[in-house]
């Protein structure tokens, strides 16, 4: 049996002192959740030892951070998604729960420290995101990088999946990390362009886009791979447009889930998209061309992102077979 949950490990359930930015706005209720979005609560004794881990080097996750209704499902295979450079993010994205604010100093040592857990945890694909780092004159490009060759020392078989940020007016930042050669690129376009200035008021849709393009360009060897989330009152077609977007800009991998609102502080959900609706997304996507869709939900950037991997690196060597 299963039990309908809100995992909320750190978070108060008002938002307004993990993000004080927010405290003006009027509250949106949190509406009760459809029957077809239910996870287990996380009891499995490996979920308490990846956790353990996790605590022992002072380690950040997103799994965390951002309230992941699937951390206990991931922890208990020792899947984890490490969020580097600190949990203080310079942006204020509605949909967000990660706290906003002035970061600290960056940790010099946190690379070496994700390649050991990395190893201890015997991964055999790892993603590794971070919160934005606007501070920064790189925007935290040559702290992936170290990150990535500290996980390749340590664990040299594992592969490896990085979720940037969108390097905003950072010249070079980009090509930095796409030289320290992450088997995967990932960047989320998050929602559709007619809602970037209230979901995502600091970023830029066509930016994000073209950064996508530009991993292409510069290395055409990593795959890439984008994400959004439904239910924020995107229309269908605005949806599919994305998809034509990112095809454009040859991106292998999309994922598409359903939004859930932390607090009564952010973006309230406009509506519950059904799983016939994420069937018919995921349809038509593979039908643009994607290498690999997954669209429930559920789903988020690196859910089952190992065995992702494994079906997208089959996907490109069935197509450059059949090109042959």
């Amino acid at each position: 049996m299963t039990t309908r949950i809100e995992i909320d490990h750190r978070k108060p359930r008002t938002g307004a002192e993990r993000h004080p930015e927010k405290a003006h706005r009027p509250d949106n209720p949190i509406q009760r959740k459809p029957a077809w979005i239910r996870v287990k609560a996380p009891t499995h004794p490996v979920y308490h030892e990846t956790r353990a881990l996790m605590r022992d080097q002072r380690l950040t996750t997103v799994c965390e951070e951002a309230a992941c209704p699937n951390i206990g499902e991931c922890w208990s295979q020792r899947h984890a998604t490490m969020m580097i450079m600190g949990e203080i993010c310079t942006r204020a994205c509605a949909f967000c729960n990660i706290t906003t604010g002035l970061p600290n100093t960056l940790d010099a040592d946190e690379p070496r420290r994700v390649g050991e857990a990395v190893a201890a945890l015997g991964l055999r694909h790892v993603v590794i995101t971070s919160v934005d780092r606007d501070d920064l004159a790189d925007g935290g490009a040559d702290h992936f990088a170290q990150t990535i060759r500290a996980i390749r020392a340590a664990a040299p078989d594992t592969t490896i999946e990085i979720l940037t940020p969108d390097f905003l007016r950072k010249d070079g930042a980009l090509e930095v990390v796409v030289a320290a050669r992450p088997d995967v690129f990932n960047h989320n376009l998050e929602t559709v362009p007619a809602l970037y200035p209230t979901i995502r008021p600091g970023a830029r849709y066509y930016h994000s886009l073209r950064l996508l393009d530009r991993v292409k360009q510069l290395d055409p060897s990593i795959f890439t791979k984008s994400g959004m989330m439904v239910g924020l009152g995107e229309k269908r077609i605005e949806v599919l447009q994305v998809m034509d977007d990112l095809r454009s800009a040859e991106v292998d991998f999309l994922t598409i889930g359903q939004y859930l609102q932390p607090t009564v502080k952010h973006a309230a959900v406009d509506r519950f998209v059904t799983p016939e609706e994420f069937e018919d997304y995921a349809t038509t996507a593979r039908g643009k061309g994607f290498l690999l869709v997954s669209a429930t939900p559920l789903t988020r950037s690196s859910y089952h992102a190992d065995r992702d991997f494994a079906a997208l690196r089959q996907a490109r060597e069935e197509r450059l077979a059949a090109r042959a």
